[in-house]
């Protein structure tokens, strides 16, 4: 049997992105169950590094021969999905899948968070100028933020960071993979005056951030992001 064959079946199957070592694992798990079947060489001694040779073979021969599908690499791993000019057509036949779109409030609450984690949220409402709860829970709804443990300043406030359902949705393997990450988080921005307590005053969709160059880049980068993300369905 073709360990290639294995490895893109295993990948195809795995209800969730699966790293190359889980591969390993899973292959010679098989290669005991099966015995003389699957008892030799490369099965029993796959390892991470020899399945991610197998796997870089794969994405080549998915290129090649130009299939509707290709092996996408996340945080968590490998998956098998269908090719973004696809992306209408997966739409059509299932129109439910269809991702809810950030708004522009939302987008730049996360593009800050993204960029400059662990974050308060009284430096995001420093920069933004408004009271964004409504925002943080809405991202925390929709687990693309998460709790980063507190700050070490007065009050302890809570930190906020992405989650790897956030890596997942705008389609990048970590923060660094992120447009003009490094450009982005060195630039200096308004923090939070420790002595003024929080604004009271509740954030609506329609709230105007402040015009700040930088911001607006980082918004716009999550934002094609997110719509090249989106452009990919997962192959069921």
């Amino acid at each position: 049997m073709d360990l290639k064959h294995i490895v893109e079946a295993l990948i195809f199957a795995a209800p969730e992105p699966i790293s190359a070592a889980e591969i390993a694992k899973a292959i010679r798990r098989g290669a005991e169950d099966t015995g003389p079947v699957l008892d030799s060489e490369p099965y029993t001694s796959a390892t991470e590094d020899s399945i991610s040779r197998v796997i870089d073979e794969l994405g080549e021969e998915f290129a090649q021969q130009n299939r509707p599908t290709m092996l996408q690499k996340s945080s968590h791993g490998w998956r098998i999905v269908t090719r973004p000019e696809l992306a209408e057509w997966i739409r059509a036949l299932l129109p439910e899948m269809r991702p809810e779109k950030l708004s522009p409030p939302a987008l730049e609450t996360l593009a800050l968070i993204a960029y400059r984690q662990p974050i308060t949220k009284a430096d995001i409402e420093a920069v933004r100028g408004v009271n964004c709860d409504g925002m943080v829970h809405k991202l925390m709804e929709r687990n693309l933020i998460e709790s980063g443990g507190r700050a070490d300043l007065p009050g302890r406030p809570m930190l906020y960071k992405t989650t790897s359902l956030f890596l997942e949705h705008f389609g990048v393997t970590d923060i660094d993979a992120l447009p003009n990450a490094t450009e982005l988080r060195n630039v200096n921005l308004p923090t939070a005056e420790p002595e003024e307590p929080e604004a009271e005053e509740e954030e609506s969709e329609e709230d105007t951030p402040p015009e700040l160059t930088e911001i607006q880049l980082a918004e716009a980068a999550l934002e094609e992001e997110e719509k090249a993300a989106a452009a990919t369905a997962e192959e069921e």
